[in-house]
């Protein structure tokens, strides 16, 4: 019971302690909150507005004065802009031509045509010839393989090049497949054992000599060489086929011409 009463007289007394301290807190505040007087007022209005002038005047130090910009500033007009846009395209699409037709003349060393192209064995060509009725055609370089007589050889000797007698000395010759007329692809004509161009009409015999029609020459021939028995064809290296008149083998044509020689 004691022990309760004290403990009553203590928060009692805690209590009247916090009561004396909030009141003595609330005098202090109220005795500091007070009025200005007129003379603190101006002041103070006095020095808000020469801080306010003082921030107008750098403002004012701040501002640059504006001038038109030049053209270097301005960049590229719009007429500029497109005249040069007009060129760029047009050098753009020259050069891309360019590297076109430089890429399709530009002859080719990884094989096709426009290459070196190994043929293969010149015994194995003869029977390739052979079981094509006498027309060896090789599409990867636009060339025939046909047989060439050894007893044409002597006069071959007084008209072909070094580079094409390689070839007629082993037994055959290579032929490019294009007319020298206008350039049409000639197909041999199997009845008559010649070429003949369905195009305009010139014909060749088996060896590519010319026999009739508008073509200024015979076939065109493809340098070639021969070692340890291989054939090689390069067909980047065209040779101009024999002058009309030269005929080293006298072939007559063995059946019915494909089409008829003339214009």
């Amino acid at each position: 019971m004691t022990a309760v009463i004290v403990i009553i007289v203590i928060v009692v007394a805690l209590a009247i302690i916090a009561a004396a301290f909030f009141v003595i807190g609330r005098r202090d505040t109220t005795r500091a909150v007070g009025t200005l007087s007129d003379e603190t007022k101006q002041r103070d209005r006095t020095g808000r507005s020469a801080e306010l002038a003082r921030r107008d005047a750098d403002q004012a130090t701040d501002v640059e004065v504006w001038t038109p910009p030049t053209p270097e500033q301005i960049g590229v007009s719009r007429r500029q802009f497109l005249n040069r846009g007009i060129w760029g395209m047009a050098g753009l699409g020259a050069i891309g031509f360019g590297a076109g037709l430089i890429s399709y003349l530009w002859p080719r060393v990884s094989g096709g045509f426009g290459s070196k192209i190994n043929l293969g064995k010149v015994a194995d060509l003869k029977a390739k010839i052979q079981s094509a009725n006498g027309f060896y055609y090789v599409p990867e370089g636009k060339l025939y393989v046909v047989d060439f007589p050894a007893s044409a050889l002597p006069k071959a000797r007084q008209t072909y090049q070094p580079a094409e007698l390689a070839a007629m000395e082993a037994g055959v010759t290579v032929l490019y497949q294009k007319c020298p007329h206008l350039g049409c692809r000639v197909p041999p004509c199997l009845t008559s054992q010649w070429f003949e161009c369905p195009c305009h009409g010139s014909q060749y015999n088996q060896v590519g000599e010319h026999k009739a029609g508008p073509a200024p020459r015979g076939m065109d021939h493809f340098a070639t060489a021969v070692s340890a028995g291989v054939l090689t064809a390069d067909t980047g290296s065209i040779i101009q086929g024999a002058p009309i008149g030269v005929d080293t083998t006298g072939q007559e044509p063995a059946g019915p011409h494909c089409v008829s020689g003339g214009e």
